[in-house]
């Protein structure tokens, strides 16, 4: 009787017991599954899930014949997962799995990088509770697969799309280049939302020790590529262009040198090169003022290449004839204030000039007494309605609109009144010079300048298509009539035999325009040469310019340049030789 209930009681306490640690078990399992599910839940997914970034590919910028001036390559970011780190990494050595110590690993990864060891450290220490740090980032293919061989659990990989420039400083001024926070300068900020790609998300899930569970990854969202930007102009011609003024300049000792081609019939730039030109893929491969397009953004005073725009404003307004009459004297002062005077570039004294001899021999003293047949609001329009004082329908970032005095300002200055009808006293960039010949080319119809033909979008759709809407500015019979004058500077003025290319006529023009320095002229000269060709029936504009030469201060100096860069027009186009001899229009009388 004892024994028994001694036994009921054990059984009793037994059973006690195994409810009551049944009961903490469930009151557990309530508390994970219910009380705090989600909690747990989140975490556990924290540390076995990590979302990566999936890159889209940056677009393209190409030229007119779809050859690749900015390109996206793929570069590697790698990672790591601090909290994974031990004292004590297994990894893959010549083959075969080792256990090191992890000072060992973190040495091996500075040696494959060639980054210091210590910034490696330093990354998976600053935060050793994290789960991502970046250990080096936008490395080439042969870095990443060097580092992945190692197999150390606790590296990881991301793909990171990072820019190339394959032509290098082939139009480097045009195509821009970017930073570590994207676009910063040319045709890849103005055409960014053209070129920039969106990027996806994608998931893997992880071990308890960060290892990469195999299929587990997930594509969350798809990326999006970015499009296709095409520029107008030619990359061989642009190559042959930079060539010549770097060639040029360096022999004349100039500062900087530009040389732009344009087609005629519809405001294209084929050729925008400026001398020095930055290599995107080296910013320190040019000084900081050679870093843009100084075609586009550094307005300067042109000189006689300028002087078209009076002959064509005084021929549309019937106020001059090719064979008009004049004496032109030595030094000019009527109007001016006491002790100003106009002067030629040589001394002479009374001379009998036709309004064609005077254009050839680029007289200034002939075209400020031509001028003033004009009145200052005349003057004033001219120059606006050939698009100086703002910047050219191109729209490149940062371009400057030049400087032209209105009408009630230069007369109160009547020294830049009359200056700026030989091209002193008025800013232009080399793109406006362009646009001005383009326009006596095409007849007095002003094209909007065209560099970027459009965006192809990743998908084949086209969008910001320019559609050129020509202006007229002078009268055909005006802009006919003008370059029928400027042949006389190919064909009788001093450089004909630079310039000249057998079948083609040419209407041409000199410039040299003197630097102001701290208010005064000086003995700095920017000198051009322009022109359209073939002259009796034009396709192309051409303007060569270099600043500041040392040992050749005249027109000379872009001569050369000027005909190479026709010539090689002439070959890449085809461009058909003039079937006609031009005029014999009457320089003296």
């Amino acid at each position: 009787m004892t024994h028994s209930r001694l036994t009921a009681r054990r059984l009793a306490l037994t059973l006690f017991a195994v409810f009551a640690i049944v009961g903490v078990f469930v009151v557990k399992l309530v508390d994970i599954q219910v009380v705090r599910a989600g909690e747990l839940t989140a975490a556990a997914e924290a540390r076995r899930s990590t979302s990566l970034t999936v890159w889209g590919s940056r677009g393209e910028i190409v030229d007119a014949n779809g050859t690749v001036l900015a390109d996206s390559v793929d570069r590697f970011d790698i990672t790591a997962s601090p909290r994974n780190v031990g004292d004590s990494t297994e990894m893959t050595l010549d083959g075969e799995r080792v256990v090191v110590p992890t000072t060992e690993a973190i040495a091996k990864i500075a040696e494959i990088t060639g980054t210091p060891a210590a910034d490696l450290f330093a990354a998976l220490t600053e935060d050793p509770e994290s789960d991502f740090s970046y250990l080096v980032q936008a490395v080439t293919l042969e870095t990443f697969t060097a580092v992945f061989d190692l197999d150390i659990g606790w590296v990881y990989s991301e793909l990171r799309p990072s820019r190339t420039y394959p032509s290098g400083a082939i139009a480097g001024n045009l195509v821009g280049f970017l930073g570590t926070d994207g676009a910063l300068a040319g045709t890849e900020l103005q055409e960014d939302s053209c070129l920039e790609a969106t990027s996806g998300t994608s998931t893997f899930e992880r071990s308890a020790d960060g290892v990469r569970l195999p299929g587990s990854l997930i594509v969350v969202e798809e990326p999006t590529d970015g499009g296709t930007v095409h520029l107008t102009i030619d990359a061989d011609l642009q190559w042959f262009a930079q060539q010549q003024l770097a060639q040029q300049g360096t022999a004349v000792g100039a500062d900087w040198g530009t040389a732009f081609v344009v087609r005629v019939a519809t405001g294209e730039i084929v050729v925008a090169a400026d001398w020095p030109s930055i290599d995107p893929n080296d910013l320190n491969s040019v000084s900081a003022d050679n870093s843009g397009a100084r075609s586009f953004t550094a307005p300067f005073e042109p000189g006689s290449i300028m002087k078209p725009v009076a002959f064509a404003a005084l021929l549309d307004r019937g106020l001059i004839a090719p064979e008009t009459q004049l004496t032109v004297p030595g030094n000019y002062t009527n109007g001016l204030p006491s002790g100003e005077n106009i002067t030629d570039v040589f001394a002479h004294g009374d001379l009998r000039w036709t309004a064609t001899g005077i254009l050839m021999n680029s007289s200034n003293i002939g075209t400020v007494m031509l001028s003033e047949r004009l009145n200052p609001e005349q003057k004033y329009d001219a120059f606006r309605a050939f698009g100086f004082g703002e910047p050219t329908e191109a729209g490149f970032l940062g371009e400057d609109g030049g400087t032209v005095y209105p009408a009630d300002q230069t007369r109160a200055d009547t020294v830049t009144l009359a200056t700026q009808m030989f091209g002193q006293g008025i800013t232009a960039t080399s793109a406006q010079m362009a646009s001005l010949y383009q326009t006596l080319g095409n007849g007095g119809v002003r094209m909007p300048l065209t560099l970027v033909a459009g965006c192809e979008q990743a998908d084949g759709t086209w969008t910001d298509v320019p559609v050129p809407t020509g202006e007229r500015v002078v009268s055909e019979y005006a802009a006919d009539t003008t370059l029928l004058m400027m042949e006389t500077v190919a064909n009788a003025g001093g450089l004909r035999n630079v310039i000249s290319v057998p079948g083609y006529r040419i209407a041409a023009k000199t410039g040299t325009g003197e630097v102001a320095e701290n208010g005064q002229y000086g003995s700095e000269r920017i000198v051009s040469l322009a022109g359209v060709f073939p002259a009796d029936s034009p396709e192309y504009a051409i303007v060569v310019t270099f600043g500041k030469p040392d040992t050749m201060k005249s027109s000379a100096a872009a001569a050369p340049v000027f005909n190479a860069i026709m010539e090689q027009v002439i070959k890449t186009f085809r461009v058909t030789p003039s079937t006609e001899a031009a005029p014999n229009l009457p320089l003296t009388w």
